[in-house]
């Protein structure tokens, strides 16, 4: 049989109550919105896994008709890629893996249209500056040394410094500015790690304009 509350009971039950009744409807929505934001997370990262893998399928049709050299079915597989999955990595790396197979193919337009992209709109500051430095190659090929110059200025991250630095002296000298070349090739040596390979034909650029590196050692010159 129930027992009649006392009087304490009674007033912490009102309490409860007026509490309730006050603040009731606040904690409802804020339980709504957390367990709402679990569950956001939650399908936001089936999403991505899902994008991930449809992408991935995607790019191995890309790497396929790379091999074959068939730059038409290239050319519609990386806009389905671009417009579908657009913001993976997997959009970049079929971007700049088209690129090298227009330029093979000989369709140079295409080439620096799948780098502008990537450099544009790729889902990485890495990519984006391999994209870069790629156009400024092509630049240069061309004989456009102040667009392979001016794409230069924009920001790269401190790994790519020494690279840049180079391909500057490269745009330099075939502007037949032999001291501001030597200053490029000289930063660009000091700032590549001693031990890549690429380091070791910057010195032979060095010393095709009378710089010896291992005189810049002694001066304190090497990589950081």
């Amino acid at each position: 049989m129930a027992k009649h509350l006392d009087l304490e009971e009674q007033e912490q039950l009102d309490q409860i109550k007026h509490f309730w009744a006050r603040y009731g409807n606040l904690i409802s929505w804020v339980l709504i919105v957390v367990f709402g934001s679990v569950a956001a997370w939650n399908g936001w990262n089936y999403w991505q896994r899902n994008q991930a893998m449809k992408a991935s399928a995607l790019y191995d049709e890309v790497e396929r008709a790379a091999l074959a050299r068939d730059a038409d079915r290239l050319s519609r597989i990386l806009a389905d890629m671009q417009a579908g999955f657009g913001r993976t990595a997997f959009a970049s790396q079929s971007a700049l893996l088209a690129a090298q197979t227009f330029s093979d193919v000989g369709k140079s337009e295409e080439a620096k249209g799948a780098l502008v992209w990537v450099s544009e709109k790729g889902s990485d500051d890495g990519y984006k500056s391999i994209a870069r430095l790629r156009l400024v190659a092509m630049h240069m090929d061309a004989g456009s040394h102040d667009q392979a110059l001016s794409l230069l200025t924009s920001s790269f991250p401190p790994a790519f410094e020494g690279l840049v630095a180079d391909r500057r002296g490269d745009i330099f000298l075939a502007q037949g500015k032999a001291d501001e070349a030597r200053a490029e090739y000289q930063r660009a040596w000091s700032l590549l790690a001693d031990r890549m390979e690429y380091r070791r034909l910057v010195e032979v650029k060095l010393a095709s304009l009378g710089v010896d590196t291992a005189t810049l050692s002694a001066q304190g010159g090497g990589s950081r």
